[in-house]
């Protein structure tokens, strides 16, 4: 049922890490038509974020707990939810749009569903559009998405009317006023760009450099989580074991937390290609993109070619202090003043009548030899039903489910990090 002026509405965010909860949460509360009731379900998975990773994203709900695909998909058939927020990854949004499509078909209504991506853009993007295909709301970050978007789904002839312009729901903060005491600069690290140890120990090492010679200034680096948690990326070469290799000036520290905290304190915000950038930009805080490992597709930082952002250590260490170009920003979502309003004004609208039946661009007639290992891997069949002994709503007792579930995750983040490196490198001898 649509909402009314006395009831809240009832919106339900799956997520599958850290930082894809902290854009469906904040979406929600941004395209809500008023002060939702926000459900929070995390899906079971590698990526599966640990009480100190939600703690430090920062985001409430009014109830939050971990399911696999089956029981979320068994809740959705249960509950009365208004709008259903889709925070996956593009196999996972197409899982469950299957799986909203069967659970709701016998229903006179049913909620509306969005879904989109957690920041820039830069791989990827037919493959995961086409998997986000088939909910209500595709949200695009930027003008500059929404075109990219829309081009694509008009190119195979599938319904664009789902793509609507917003921005990243994370951006706020002050802006920046001028020189902190000390002056800091900040790299914002990724967990898998770059991805290789030569790479990931050259940017640490002129990192550290940069404090160096300037013994003035305080040099952060900033990690987005601490060895053994995953974060949206699988990070198998941590900057924290990187770096007790070295011996670090005074001035130069690991930080953790809130991103927008540390932009509070930022004079220079420095990443290879991470969103944090656009939070920067969003704050007028200068901003460089390098270009040390090269402007590539793989590492991302093409996105940011026009920006005038790009440039090496070489000239940040001799003081270079870049300004972005105002056309380009413009286009990147990076002001929020009413981004929201279309996303908003469009679900007001859905939710006032009845919706068809969800139709993903793949079926088992377009797609026959792609999607059904898409849903297999979260056990359910080509009609979107679970798979026979697909785990459902588990039997054991809860303390007993939670240990065997943590040292499984932690056997898997083991492996990654530690023997899955071993492998490869006795694989190069």
């Amino acid at each position: 049922m649509p909402p009314s002026t006395t009831k809240p509405p009832r919106i339900a965010v799956l997520a599958d890490s850290d930082t894809r909860w902290k854009w469906g949460a904040l979406t929600a509360a941004r395209i809500s038509p008023g002060t939702p009731v926000l459900d929070g379900f995390l899906l079971r998975g590698r990526a599966t974020p640990t009480a100190r990773q939600l703690a430090e994203v920062g985001v409430r709900a009014d109830s939050l707990k971990e399911v696999t695909a089956v029981e979320f998909l068994h809740t959705m058939a249960q509950e009365p939810y208004d709008v259903v927020v889709l925070s996956l990854v593009g196999g996972g949004v197409q899982a469950m749009l299957h799986g909203l499509k069967r659970v709701w078909e016998d229903r006179p209504r049913r909620p509306v569903v969005v879904t989109g991506y957690v920041g820039v853009v830069y791989e990827k993007l037919t493959d995961g559009l086409l998997l986000r295909h088939g909910a209500d709301l595709v949200l695009a970050n930027s003008r500059q998405d929404a075109e990219r978007f829309r081009a694509v789904y008009e190119g195979v002839g599938a319904d664009a009317g789902s793509v609507t312009e917003v921005a990243l729901p994370f951006l706020g903060g002050a802006p920046y006023e001028g020189r902190h005491d000390p002056y800091t600069v900040v790299f914002a690290a990724q967990p898998s760009v770059p991805d290789s140890r030569k790479d990931r120990a050259y940017l640490l090492e002129r990192l550290v450099r940069h404090a160096r010679l300037h013994p003035d200034r305080e040099v952060l680096l900033k990690l987005r989580s601490r060895p053994g948690e995953h974060t949206t990326h699988i990070e198998e070469l941590p900057y924290q074991k990187l770096a007790q290799k070295l011996d670090l000036p005074a001035n130069f520290r690991l930080v953790y937390g809130n991103m927008g905290e540390v932009l509070d304190r930022t004079d220079l915000l420095v990443t290879i290609s991470s969103t944090a950038a656009l939070e920067s930009l969003h704050r007028r805080i200068p901003t460089v993109v390098l270009t040390d490992l090269g402007v590539r597709e793989v590492l991302g930082n093409h996105h940011f070619v026009g920006s005038g952002c790009l440039a090496s250590w070489d000239e940040l260490d001799e003081g270079l202090r870049p300004v972005p170009d105002p056309e380009w920003v413009a286009r990147q979502g990076v002001a929020t003043e009413g981004a929201f309003d279309a996303a908003r004004e469009r679900i007001a609208q859905l939710l006032a009548q009845p919706l068809a039946p969800l139709t993903p661009y793949y079926t088992p007639a377009t797609a026959p030899g792609y999607l059904p290992g898409i849903l297999a891997r979260h056990h359910l069949g080509p009609d979107g039903a679970p798979l026979p002994g697909a785990p459902a709503h588990d039997k054991e007792p809860g303390a007993v489910r939670q240990i065997v579930r943590r040292a499984a995750r932690g056997a898997y983040r083991h492996g990654v990090q530690r023997v899955a490196p071993v492998i490869r490198r006795m694989g190069e001898l």
